[in-house]
């Protein structure tokens, strides 16, 4: 059975937080806070974390559209291709926030998503997981852990979440109640933004 962390937004206790870095650098899986939903993550360089999560979401890993949650827009350029002006300023007017944005990837991307095009991007506006990834060094896998109930798709109680998954994951990050929105999943690929999925994100904006 994994472990409970509490983590406050406010101001993360950086040993906690060392403790969640120290579990993602040994190939754990944790699940934590977003300004979403909670998600399920682990260190994208980590092939056998990353194996772990697509097996207990019952994908093969190679199909798997897991996004990247990173701290900033910096971290751009480490895994998508360059953009136009106008895709950077639509991105720096919604980030940090509740959106997926799909962007070209460039060759930079971890071996096993050399052959995806695209990769998914989330800077969530949630202190918790961008202080992990600061501290970590480089992003995390972001996927949505879903709830077998017909009604709320998605749990939104930390002790719930534990008591579900905690014998799949080393970690799970206690931030407090979870919203059960998921992020707004918007397309940059094309020639003009595309929503391929409505979320806690407003579209006005974009």
């Amino acid at each position: 059975m994994s472990k409970l962390i509490k983590l406050y937004e406010e101001n993360p206790n950086p040993r906690d937080v060392q403790r969640v870095v120290d579990v993602l650098q040994k190939g754990g899986l944790i699940i934590y806070p977003t300004d979403t939903v909670y998600g399920l993550g682990c260190d994208i360089t980590n092939n056998r974390a990353l194996e772990r999560i697509a097996k207990i979401k019952g994908i093969k890993l190679a199909k798997a559209n897991f996004s990247f949650i990173c701290e900033d827009l910096s971290a751009l350029s480490d895994y998508v291709k360059q953009i136009d002006n106008s895709t950077f300023k639509l991105l720096k007017r919604n980030l940090p926030g509740p959106y997926t944005f799909i962007l070209p990837g460039n060759n930079n991307l971890p071996t096993v998503f050399k052959k995806k095009k695209t990769v998914g991007i989330r800077v969530p506006d949630n202190t918790i997981c961008k202080t992990i990834v600061s501290k970590l060094g480089n992003p995390i896998i972001s996927t949505s852990i879903h709830d077998d109930d017909e009604i709320i798709e998605y749990t939104t109680d930390p002790e719930l979440i534990l008591e579900k998954w905690g014998r799949l994951v080393d970690l799970v990050i206690d931030g407090g109640y979870g919203d059960n929105i998921p992020s707004t999943v918007v397309d940059l690929t094309g020639h003009e933004p595309e929503v391929l999925r409505l979320g806690k994100g407003e579209v006005d904006n974009l």
